[in-house]
């Protein structure tokens, strides 16, 4: 532990964090929770805090004081001028040539080019449920967890390619908080069958306005999960890039837990980007009235980045565009594609400048009283950073425009909400299912209006293989 301590040591003096170590000579202390401290203050990059602080306090401030009606040319919002497309069209060109890109989507599946990554740090609190939100059930016939859900579109779309169920690997975002819970779940199934690796996501300390990290105990410091952002960081640390590398990947479909409609490695999508040599692209859905509160895709000062609802003026909310659609209506659900070479070469060597300010109460460690107090107003820091954070960073992004209800039913809130809850999400799968067996040329009978109807991801991942169905009347409710 010596050589540990002086190391340590040497890099909290450099960085003017030798405060920490404060308690490290405290006899009362065991050994194995010193020794534990000092390993977890060597995890963190000292070097780096205080310009991680810094682009994140002039972001701040810069924030502070933007007035959307008078800015520079830099700042300047438009609507994006981008690549994009929409598969809401019924214009037969355009219709083709989507059907296209779905064949160069499932060519890059088949040549074993495309990995799935799904960010599943999030826990189901809010839903009422203790433990990771992917292990959630939202009350379809099956059982299944929005995990399996998934899994087995993976699943699926790897036979399609004719390639097998191992065809996409799949790339999976933990939580310190999860991580373990959520590797045992896959465990007890074998992984569901497919290729499966895992990785958790960063922290970071928590700092004082002036840069200082805060101790929460003697021995431990107060950290926070570094923004859904931090995948960036997290697949460096955990050498995910490098694998992906040497498994050939050269493009990535990255997405979250909480969207029951997802369409893992989605070969349209894929295909799409891939079409249009994009480096970056994003999956969105068109807002439905000026006011829904979502992050749009937009350009500043000629770069691509998402702009929150509370950025935008009243009047670029409202503006309309010749075909009646809202122009800043691209709305963002995490929803990306990435090609190896971008992550690689454009957003590994500037993950430092990423960082945004959120101000919140920390608990810390106060000497005198030898207890750990729980402030009543904001007195530090958390930096955290966000999965757009690295658009503007790209030179041909792409933008594909989906059907909401084909593809997103989220799960953010409790059961009985009218919104993103599991009730609603239900009731979106199963309208899905419905609308599925029909364009098969089935005949709905019964309760067509329950939300207990369901086509198994194994059974069709968007639709095909169900011509059995054709010309046959099915009751609902129904599981297929």
């Amino acid at each position: 532990m010596e050589d540990l301590l002086a190391s340590v040591t040497k890099r909290c003096e450099a960085a003017g964090q030798s405060h920490i170590l404060a308690h490290v000579s405290d006899a009362t202390i065991s050994q194995e929770d010193k020794l534990s401290f000092l390993k977890s203050v060597d995890e963190i990059p000292l070097e780096k805090l205080s310009d991680f602080l810094k682009s994140a306090l002039d972001e701040e401030e810069k924030l502070k004081n933007f007035d959307p009606a008078n800015v520079s040319a830099e700042e300047q919002i438009e609507p994006f001028s981008g690549m994009s497309a929409t598969t809401t069209t019924t214009d037969a060109a355009q219709l083709e040539s989507l059907h296209k890109s779905h064949e160069v989507g499932m060519k890059a599946v088949q040549n074993g080019q495309v990995a799935a990554l799904l960010l599943a740090g999030g826990q189901g609190t809010r839903l009422g449920f203790d433990g990771p939100k992917g292990m959630y059930d939202i009350g379809l016939p099956s059982g299944k967890t929005l995990f399996e859900f998934m899994v087995e579109r993976i699943q699926k779309l790897g036979q399609l390619s004719g390639k097998g169920d191992k065809a996409i690997p799949f790339y999976i975002m933990t939580s310190p908080l999860n991580h373990k819970v959520t590797t045992e779940y896959f465990a007890t199934h074998d992984n569901f069958g497919i290729d499966v690796i895992f990785f958790p996501q960063g922290t970071l300390p928590a700092l004082t306005p002036e840069g200082k990290m805060i101790l929460e105990t003697p021995t431990s410091l107060a950290v926070a999960p570094d923004g859904n952002g931090g995948i960036y960081p997290a697949m460096v640390k955990h050498g995910i890039i490098s694998d992906m590398k040497a498994r050939g990947i050269k493009y990535i479909h990255a997405f979250g837990v909480d969207n029951a409609l997802v369409k893992p490695a989605d070969p349209t999508f894929v295909g799409y980007c891939i079409s249009s040599d994009a480096d970056c692209g994003n999956k969105v859905l068109w807002k439905t009235s000026p006011g829904e509160k979502v992050g749009v895709v937009a350009s500043k000062g000629g770069k691509p980045c998402i702009v929150e609802y509370s950025d935008i003026s009243k009047e670029m909310s409202e503006r309309r565009g010749e075909d009646g659609r809202l122009v800043f209506g691209a709305g963002n659900i995490c929803n990306h594609f990435y090609t190896i070479d971008f992550l690689e070469n454009v957003v590994v060597p500037n993950l430092g400048n990423m960082y945004h300010v959120a101000r919140k109460k920390i608990p810390h460690y106060d000497a005198e009283k030898k207890e750990t107090v729980k402030p009543t107003a904001n007195n530090g820091i958390k930096l955290e950073s966000f999965i757009f954070d690295v658009f503007p960073l790209s030179v041909k992004m792409a933008v594909l425009d989906v059907e909401r209800k084909d593809e997103f039913a989220p799960v953010k809130n409790p059961p009985g909400t009218d919104s993103d809850s599991p009730d609603t999400a239900r009731m979106l799968f199963s309208n899905v299912a419905k609308d599925w067996l029909t364009k098969a040329g089935a005949t709905l009978a019964g309760d067509t209006k329950s939300d207990l109807c369901e086509v198994h991801p194994l059974t069709s991942y968007n639709g095909e293989g169900l011509d059995q169905w054709k010309g046959k009347t099915v009751n609902c409710p129904f599981t297929v």
